[in-house]
């Protein structure tokens, strides 16, 4: 075969893409028995999955972070990263994909499975990541191969290019017919394929479809136009070129067929990877990174072992590690290299001293160089690879120590849990005086508590409290006086207020609307502070807003009065007003804009509806087609588990972001139930 482009050599990264339940974790499998890192190719199903190995992705039955495994294959050493599926874990892929040198996307050949798998591609386009699309379980496509295929292209903003078509026997997917080679092969179960001639009876539609792949290669290629319309034959070794160098330009997708599950496809797809893969160089030339320069690396994920402590899985993409080399990260963090090892050696044996360019390592003791970071040595920081922020919160749960004397461990144990899941951020909410955990979703927050609890902490649980707020109905005016006399001075504070409601929104206003000195003018200040504190608890339990009050009289002793006797006058006065002016509970109401398939949209709209929102209107999603925005606002109260549903009326593509919009009254039951909560 030409090497005209030039085969990638040396230790690459190869991430393993697709929507929940696609085959990924099985496609792995079957590459460490082919590759002869295993035995026997685990499955998910009983759990002797190498993937899968966490005890929550054991009992939860797929994964809930990046797995790792190092494979030898054709004399050069691949890691291939499994990365979940699950729209509640997808985030942990955005660390992962830029130090990659190509993805491959397994999915099904399931028109249902659209929306999820369009979600998956816009990842891995995001980050220019050369892929190919492995067509999994072929065996049970409803549909012909083809047709899987045209039903799928919209999914993806670069041509889907067959590059095989399904063989068949009586109905029956047994084998493919490889475009590019023009040879056919039959499955053998965990085995090599068996190389056949074509059979004469597909001969021309083995024509028919290397034409068209032909042609969508020659979309990029002049060259190869002109011998299609001029009818000539392009070599062999020329369409290999052609697919080496559009595969890596990210220019087409081909597409191979199979099942992992049965091990078909495997060893064609590995050559595919051997062959058109780029590497670390290419990768390097992709981000931006000059070849020269101190050894530099990538944290693709961090993980801590109950036992083993810190470690730090990435990819060097430059240069060569030691252990005991000083490192920086892009924001300055400084570390001092601990043990190396290669990742996911199934063997073990992966403790080594070096970490030489374009292998995927461990790396102890990175203390504060983040999932994400990009690091290097000596003490100028790195540029930034990518910027991996935390995706947006759809689900949180309120977290509390069982004894308070564990509340210590429990900031540990949740700080360790950030650092290795970017998509968990922890709150502390100093109204409702709770810890919060944000996730992604109902699973993934129970996988953390789970882990909390597997760390040794025992913790309570429960939904956040909504943070009411509550104002008044009428205007209404109030005398407040504090006398007490307690031998020597005494205290005393007499003021009178006006109180009367302001338009939502528009937070407290105080007047001084003294005259005559009644009120002497170095006690103003604390009345308004006794005022203050008098609102950070109404009658309804919750601080109150939206109220206007005026000093209008008042009167003082020339001994007794002071700061503290006219502060408690004023506490006095505006406790007894917000009694008499009728309390009005206030909730937070959410601009909420959901993103779901265009066939979920009506449904979408009803579940809003359901929970009291109201629908502002939807457009289409820019630049996904087949997908709309729905605009709406909805109370704070209703949206807790909003992501449950909503995911459920769209097969777990749909999603949703949240921002504060305004408070409004509570009404009705939802009053009385509110208020309720308030107080408990």
């Amino acid at each position: 075969m030409s090497e005209a482009i030039g085969r990638s050599t040396g230790p690459r990264c190869i991430a393993l893409v697709g929507p929940f339940q696609s085959g990924k974790t099985s496609l792995l499998e079957a590459v460490l028995e082919r590759c002869g890192a295993v035995a026997k190719a685990g499955r998910v199903s009983d759990g002797s999955s190498f993937g899968d190995s966490g005890p929550e992705a054991r009992a939860h039955g797929h994964g809930i972070e990046p797995a790792f495994a190092t494979v030898d294959h054709g004399g050069e050493a691949f890691t291939f990263v499994d990365c979940p599926g699950s729209p509640e874990f997808m985030h942990a892929m955005r660390a992962v994909l830029p130090a990659c040198d190509a993805a491959v996307v397994v999915c099904e050949p399931d028109e249902r499975k659209l929306p999820a798998l369009q979600a998956v591609l816009r990842e891995v386009e995001e980050a220019r990541l050369p892929r190919i699309l492995f067509l999994n379980k072929i065996d049970d496509a409803a549909t012909g191969a083809a047709d899987a295929v045209r039903a799928l292209q919209p999914a993806s903003r670069m041509p889907l290019l067959m590059r095989q078509l399904p063989l068949t026997s009586n109905g029956i997917v047994v084998g493919h017919v490889d475009l590019a080679l023009e040879r056919a092969f039959v499955f053998r179960e965990h085995a090599a394929s068996e190389v056949i001639a074509i059979p004469p009876d597909m001969a021309p539609l083995e024509k028919e479809a290397r034409f068209a792949m032909l042609e969508k290669l020659a979309d990029h290629d002049d060259a190869l136009l002109e011998e299609l319309l001029s009818e000539i034959e392009p070599s062999r070794d020329q369409v290999f070129d052609d697919l080496r160098k559009e595969v890596r330009a990210g220019l087409v997708v081909p597409v191979l067929l199979g099942n992992a599950l049965k091990g078909h496809g495997v060893g064609r797809l590995l050559k595919a990877i051997r062959h058109d893969a780029p590497g670390v160089r290419e990768t390097r030339s992709r981000l931006g990174l000059a070849a020269d320069g101190p050894p530099l690396a990538h944290v693709m994920r961090t993980i801590h072992a109950q036992h083993g402590g810190r470690s730090s899985i990435a990819r060097v993409l430059r240069g060569r590690f030691k252990e005991g080399d000083a490192a920086v990260d892009s924001d300055g963090h400084e570390a001092r290299i601990g043990p190396l090892a290669s990742a996911g050696r199934t063997d073990g044996n992966g403790r080594s001293t070096e970490a030489a360019e374009g292998t995927t390592a461990s790396f102890g003791r990175l203390e504060g160089f983040p999932t994400g970071a990009a690091f290097m040595t000596g003490r100028t920081p790195p540029p930034r690879i990518a910027t991996v922020d935390p995706p947006h919160s759809v689900h949180a749960l309120a977290l509390a120590a069982h004894d308070p004397k564990d509340d210590a461990k429990l900031a540990t144990a949740l700080a360790k849990m950030v650092e290795e899941d970017p998509g968990l951020v922890v709150i502390h909410d100093g109204e409702t005086h709770e810890v919060r955990l944000g996730g992604q979703g109902e699973v993934h927050l129970r996988v953390a508590v789970e882990k909390l609890t597997r760390s040794g902490v025992r913790i309570e649980v429960s939904p956040p409290r909504v943070d009411y707020r509550e104002t008044i109905r009428h205007a209404v005016k109030v005398r407040g006086r504090h006398k007490k006399q307690t031998g020597g001075h005494g205290q005393f504070g007499d003021v009178v207020i006006a109180v009367s409601p302001l338009p939502r929104g528009a937070g407290f206003v105080f007047i001084d609307e003294i005259a005559g000195g009644v009120v002497p003018r170095q006690y103003i200040a604390s009345v308004e502070h006794g005022v203050r504190e008098a609102m950070k608890k109404g009658p309804l339990g919750r601080p109150v807003v939206d109220v206007q009050v005026k000093l209008v009289d008042g009167s003082h002793h020339s001994v007794d009065s002071s700061d503290m006797a006219f502060r408690a006058a004023g506490r006095l006065a505006m406790s007894d007003a917000l009694e008499q002016a009728g309390s009005v509970l206030l909730e937070p109401v959410l601009a909420l804009d959901a993103a779901v398939p265009t066939d979920a949209t009506a449904r979408t709209g009803a579940i809003i509806s359901g929970r009291r929102g109201r629908i502002l209107g939807f457009d289409a999603r820019p630049d996904w087609p087949g997908w709309d925005v729905v605009q709406a606002l909805i109370p704070e109260s209703e949206t807790h588990d909003l992501i449950v549903e909503l995911r459920s009326a769209t097969a777990g593509a749909g999603s949703f972001r949240t921002r504060f919009d305004h408070l409004a009254e509570v009404v009705g039951r939802e009053a009385e139930n509110a208020a309720r909560r308030s107080r408990s």
